[in-house]
């Protein structure tokens, strides 16, 4: 495909930058001793609308007053999703993570790599909060740190963990959350009020695609999912740029908004294609045309 091309077939990229390097959360998980919280506070007011969808799911009908306490958690070796396929498209564990390669969120952590988690004294379960926002895990960090000031001499500190080890983890009595930016809940819920639908909430980490943005590896197509507007949008305005085309964000209803988790799920049950063509682009990365697939 060369320039001229027809200005609605999708453009070939390739990805633009190799993603960070993150702490790999299975081998954290391996020796986890966890910190368990008897008590969870709304923290910065940027993370009110995320934590308040968060907590509809988890709400325990009441807390201890005491500090945080210890629990073990098994080790991870033993503890793993099975990921066998149920159906003849599934994805493998091994496939997913591929399609999640790169992609960090951010845990509270000491500096023995203890994780911490939030539980509640009429609840059996415990609640391991994953962001997919840094400057979210601090704010989160900073207010465990006013409810428990021992917590500044323990060295307890945020740290990236690779979101591809999370769905390979199954830890009795602990749910994993994520905690999605909540600047792309309000980017979702504008490209939703445009698609013509009126939500109050969105349930879930958005992520955004165009049709007009296609990957292409080893012969075959991959559909680019972002977990920030903003980066999808860049990488149309640079292919655009690329073949002297008219920007796709411009045009009405080229970007759509899917929920992650449900794009997960489906990747391990499907019996049909719908999700096999996913790959996943880190935050603040954005894709660019690839000279050698513009053929």
């Amino acid at each position: 495909m060369n320039s001229t091309s027809n200005s609605k077939n999708p453009k070939v990229f390739s990805l633009s930058k190799q993603p960070p390097s993150l702490l790999n959360l299975q081998q954290a998980f391996s020796n986890l001793q966890t910190h368990c919280f008897s008590l969870f506070q709304q923290t910065h007011h940027q993370l009110k609308d995320a934590f308040n969808s968060t907590f509809s799911h988890f709400n325990p009908p009441s807390f201890s007053p005491k500090g945080p306490v210890f629990a073990r958690v098994a080790d991870s070796s033993k503890t793993q999703i099975d990921f066998s396929k149920k159906s003849g498209a599934a994805l493998s564990a091994e496939a997913i993570e591929e399609r999640l390669a790169g992609v960090p969120v951010y845990a509270l952590s000491n500096s023995e790599e203890e994780f911490m988690l939030v539980s509640g004294v009429s609840t059996k379960k415990s609640l391991g909060l994953l962001c997919f926002k840094k400057e979210d895990a601090e704010a989160l960090l900073e207010q465990m740190k006013s409810m428990y000031p021992r917590m500044r001499k323990g060295g307890s500190k945020v740290v990236a963990v690779a979101l591809c080890k999370v769905f390979q983890l199954k830890v009795d009595s602990v749910t994993f959350r994520l905690i999605p930016d909540s600047t792309q809940i309000k980017n979702a819920l504008r490209e939703r009020e445009r698609a013509g639908f009126s939500d109050d909430g969105f349930a879930g980490v958005p992520v955004f695609q165009s049709k007009s943005l296609v990957l292409r590896s080893q012969n075959k197509s991959y559909r680019p999912f972002f977990f920030r507007k903003e980066d999808l949008e860049k990488s149309l305005l640079r292919a655009s740029h690329q073949q002297n085309q008219l920007n796709p964000a411009f045009r009405p209803g080229d970007i759509q908004v899917a929920v992650f988790e449900e794009i997960i799920k489906g990747m391990k049950d499907s019996s049909t294609s719908t999700w096999d063509d996913v790959v996943f682009i880190p935050p603040g990365f954005d894709v660019s045309t690839d000279p050698t697939q513009q053929q």
